[in-house]
């Protein structure tokens, strides 16, 4: 679905539309569990700003090096701390850093060269290209746009 970079960035517009019009819902909403045991949709967007700037300094500048990669952060801790900090933020906040993150991103993203996407590298043991890496990244949005959707009845 996601074959190239044109496409990768056409998503990324579209989340920050979406993000964006986050900012209609009331506190409430913002601060709500999106179902039972779940993040509240501050949470969910908060946890996404970290993942974009770790793609952007962390993977990007090396995959087409010989360099190796940095070692990825602890899942987990990640998202906690994200989480955490997210709910210490206003929605004001934790809007404009999602989409100057975003921004960030995509403006990387128009400097890779097109024949660059079917590239193959190696993460681990794992060999992708960048489109089957943004590929997993846009189902990831989609997943929690889709959580944050159902969760507010939008």
């Amino acid at each position: 679905m996601y074959h190239d970079k044109h496409q990768v960035i056409s998503h990324y517009e579209k989340s920050i539309v979406f993000v964006e019009s986050l900012a209609n819902i009331n506190e409430e909403q913002w601060r709500t569990p999106i179902g039972p045991g779940k993040w509240t949709v501050a949470e969910v967007i908060g946890h996404l700003t970290p993942w974009d700037e770790f793609v952007l300094k962390q993977r990007l500048p090396f995959l087409f090096t010989k360099e190796g990669l940095p070692k990825g952060p602890n899942v987990e801790e990640m998202n906690v701390r994200a989480a955490r900090d997210s709910r210490a933020q206003s929605k004001e906040e934790t809007i404009a850093n999602f989409i100057n993150q975003r921004h960030q991103l995509m403006d990387a993203l128009y400097q890779i060269v097109d024949k660059q996407w079917q590239q193959p590298f190696t993460i681990g043991a794992t060999e992708l290209t960048l489109h089957s890496y943004f590929a997993s990244l846009v189902d990831h949005d989609l997943h929690h746009f889709s959580q944050i959707q159902k969760g507010l009845r939008i």
